[in-house]
């Protein structure tokens, strides 16, 4: 008696719910997935969009711990993930993200976003906060801005989209861990949660779970294209005026110190904190990384 009954409800971790959005592009309906994390209701959301070659599960260390402030959003971007794959190899490209995440926030009637994008994630939260009248109100760009250093670009050329088999989830994370040194140091159950969403079931084994053809439009990238890719991106920076954290590893290949230093004093003039020991990206599972995107959404 006078003692308070603790359910297993009570005690359980979050966990997400996997929805899906039929998003319209060039070819046609494409259904894109998603991951909602705390209370549908919540008109406080906040959208994490991963890497090129992610999917949004990725997200699941920060979505845990904040998904009781905000109505968490994970997606898988199109030809990722549990997303579908798109006929056109060419649709694989900013702009239609962009439109698919518009298309999202719609279904989510979501009225004011807060956003963490990582890599090309932060990409298209830049392009979706440069529009006019854009519903994104804060935003965090981990280790991307609008210069994308050349060198990092041949390196991520050198395994996207080439055919891989594993034979068992601790060989995938093996391989996986051989190219993604600039995550930073991880313990091995961090790094098989990472792993084991993005494997797909191949036969006896695994294969990565997203579409090969998004290295086609990757591939036809030259310097010339890249140099005015960064003109574009420089004047959608310029644009912004929601506040703006820019996180970047010390060790970055993508995002280089220079560029990092001139979004500081352009644009919404971002908020800049390096990572020690930490390269191309940063996963946001380590406690302090949490807490620091933590602090700057919070923030009035």
């Amino acid at each position: 008696m006078g003692k308070e009954t603790r359910t297993m409800a009570d005690t359980a971790p979050p966990t997400p719910r996997l929805k899906h959005v039929q998003c319209l592009g060039s070819g046609g309906l494409h259904r894109m997935a998603y991951w909602e994390w705390g209370d549908a209701a919540n008109p406080r959301v906040l959208v994490c969009a991963h890497g090129l070659s992610r999917q949004g599960r990725d997200f699941d260390t920060l979505a845990a711990a904040l998904c009781g402030e905000y109505r968490v959003i994970c997606p898988d971007v199109v030809g990722r993930g549990q997303s579908d794959w798109l006929a056109d190899p060419m649709g694989y490209a900013i702009p239609v993200y962009v439109a698919d995440m518009v298309t999202l926030l719609a279904r989510l009637d979501a009225q004011t976003v807060h956003w963490v994008g990582t890599s090309m994630g932060g990409l298209i939260g830049l392009g979706l906060a440069s529009l006019p009248n854009s519903p994104v109100q804060r935003l965090v760009l981990n280790d991307v801005g609008p210069v994308i250093e050349w060198a990092s670009l041949q390196r991520i050329g050198t395994y996207l989209g080439l055919p891989a088999h594993w034979p068992s989830v601790e060989a995938a994370a093996d391989a996986l861990w051989a190219i993604s040194q600039g995550f930073g140091p991880h313990s091995r159950d961090q790094w098989l949660a990472l792993t084991r969403p993005q494997l797909k079931p191949d036969g006896d084994g695994f294969k990565p779970h997203y579409d090969p053809a998004i290295a086609v439009p990757f591939r036809l990238v030259t310097p010339e294209l890249a140099e005015a890719g960064q003109a574009a991106l420089w004047a959608s920076y310029d644009r912004l005026r929601c506040p703006t954290l820019l996180i970047r590893g010390e060790q970055s290949d993508l995002l280089s110190a220079a560029t990092a230093e001139v979004m500081t004093t352009r644009g919404p003039r971002a908020r800049l904190v390096v990572l020690p020991g930490v390269g191309h990206a940063p996963t946001l599972v380590q406690a302090d990384q949490v807490a620091l995107v933590q602090e700057f959404l919070r923030q009035p």
